[in-house]
């Protein structure tokens, strides 16, 4: 039995993803994510440690499950804003008992739309 990835985009590869979607903390944060949110909100949200926050954060932008864009607010600070960017994983056996993970990407919201609140 062969392992194939399969999407729209290039992808992260198929140990990653599993590897995030394995992980509790980074199935609450996916839970969440329906519209950007900051490092901040995620870990009050949660109840994680911002440390393990941004941890799980990376590992899921790693994984290509989360997106993550950085905004200017007044003195020039940053503060990024994360939002999940799929709608549904799919792992199955295609005809010649190849297995298949199928990612299809959000298109339900942007991360762009949103950043103006903040700045």
């Amino acid at each position: 039995m062969s392992l194939e990835f399969s999407s729209s985009d290039d992808v992260a590869s198929f140990e990653r993803v599993i590897g995030a979607l394995d992980d509790e903390a980074c199935r609450e944060i996916i839970a969440i994510l329906e519209e950007p949110m900051t490092v901040h909100d995620i870990a009050e949200a949660t109840a994680h440690p911002l440390s393990t926050t941004y941890r799980k954060l990376d590992c899921l932008t790693d994984a290509g499950l989360v997106e993550e864009a950085v905004g200017v607010r007044r003195g020039r600070h940053q503060k990024s804003r994360y939002v999940a960017n799929l709608d549904r994983i799919s792992i199955r056996l295609d005809d010649d008992n190849e297995l298949r993970v199928d990612i299809d990407r959000g298109t339900r919201h942007s991360i762009w739309s949103d950043l103006s609140s903040e700045l």
